[in-house]
């Protein structure tokens, strides 16, 4: 008997899936477990695997269409069984894929001809009687013209000057070729789930913000010292900043459990557990993998679950438990050089550390000297519903202390 495949919710947020990649059509039989399509989520690109065994009768929803959840995407049964007893599927909505650029109809002007260049007189052209005979005889598009006399005036000069390049608008050291090609590109799945959720945090959660810096001169040390003894004893581990800070920001947390709670309208929950997100940059948006009981995970554990879910959500393999359910997260631009930011919650939690680049700066001494220092900013964003600044100040002085003290992180 013929049955319907639809579109499941790979993920918690979803709401509709696109069509990304069929990988069977058809007339080709399938299994349960056997992968036959991939699902553009909100959060990644996802296997589709079969529930059912038997052929594919009919294909729904081709590929690049966008389906609700429960929509109907193909039909299986046996072979040359009938379909006519299924309703129409529902119609599906085309989505481009986000990494497409969908251009103008407008065609692109050339890159270092002078037509691409924005005329410098938009209204009437003030030019001497002289210089417009000459524009005249030359060919010359007065338009783009940059006028030098009195007022702006286009003089003879100017017009003469205008075939060899000088009076025409500057196209800068790179000859005016174009940033990126103009167009429009439609919004994905994880772009439009980003943008709903960051919308609804900023204007729903009353964010505040609490900065430190920290010696960050132990902390390299440590590091250089802890990756040159794995490298010693064969481990193919490399020990990076973010790791000791994920592991740092999990020992705060211990110290000052109130900042890992989420906000519930009515009630605050607390959580007994440190389940630590962090950023990852994808091409489309970020997303923020999971260490799930990272309060009972040691350093060396943080530090392979960090790089092996960093490396599963950049290939997009990433499944919903791996992803959802954080108490507490970090994002690290410091990587990028970027010194200080404030990030934006990551709703329901009530907390969100981000992490600068470790910045060679002068620095005051316990002795009042002037000495070179390595410093790298903290910054916490925090939901004053539940977080106050007495107790966000208190979980920065923990975390500073423990990166300055970061022997502690390996016990």
């Amino acid at each position: 008997m013929a049955k319907e495949i639809t579109m499941p919710a790979l993920s918690p947020s979803m709401t509709e899936g696109v069509l990304a990649k069929w990988h069977k059509k058809v007339g080709d039989t399938i299994k349960p477990g056997e992968v036959i399509a991939e699902v553009e989520t909100d959060k990644a690109t996802m296997d589709l695997e079969a529930y059912d065994k038997g052929t594919i009768l009919q294909i729904s929803a081709p590929e690049g269409s966008k389906v609700a959840i429960n929509g109907r995407i193909a039909i299986v049964g046996e072979p040359g069984e009938k379909v006519d007893s299924f309703s129409a599927p529902a119609p599906v909505a085309s989505a481009a894929p986000a990494s497409k650029t969908v251009t103008s109809s407008t065609p692109a002007p050339a890159v270092a001809a002078a037509p691409a260049l924005a005329p410098v007189n938009m209204g009437r052209v003030k030019i001497s009687p002289l210089a417009k005979k000459v524009a005249a005889e030359k060919g010359v598009d007065v338009t783009r013209v940059a006028g030098t006399g009195p007022g702006g005036r286009i003089v003879r000069r100017d017009v003469e000057g205008a075939g060899s390049g000088a009076g025409r608008v500057s196209v800068g050291i790179f000859g005016g070729k174009p940033i990126a090609q103009d167009g429009v590109r439609p919004v994905s799945q994880m772009r439009a789930a980003i943008a709903r959720r960051l919308v609804e945090s900023k204007t729903t959660a009353p964010h505040f913000y609490v900065e430190r810096e920290v010696d960050a001169s132990p902390l390299a040390k440590l590091r250089a010292s802890a990756n040159a003894a794995l490298e010693m004893a064969g481990e193919k581990l490399k020990l990076s900043v973010n790791d000791f800070v994920l592991k740092a920001a999990v020992e705060a947390l211990r110290r000052v459990p109130g900042v890992n709670s989420s906000w519930e309208g009515s009630s605050i929950r607390q959580h007994g557990a440190v389940h630590l997100a962090f950023a990852v940059a994808l091409p489309d948006g970020l997303i923020t993998p999971v260490i799930r009981n990272a309060h009972a995970k040691d350093f060396r554990t943080i530090a392979r679950e960090a790089k092996d879910l960093g490396a599963k959500a950049k290939a997009g393999k990433l499944q919903p438990e791996e992803y959802t359910g954080g108490t507490f997260t970090v994002s690290n631009l410091g990587m990028i050089g970027v010194e200080r930011f404030s990030a934006i919650l990551n709703p329901p939690q009530a907390a969100i550390l981000a992490v600068g680049a470790t910045v060679k700066k002068p620095v005051v001494a316990s002795n009042g000297a002037i000495v070179p220092g390595e410093r790298m900013s903290l910054t916490v964003s925090a939901d004053h519903r539940v977080v106050d600044g007495l107790m966000a100040g208190e979980f920065l002085k923990a975390l500073v202390e423990v990166l300055e003290s970061p022997g502690v992180l390996l016990m």
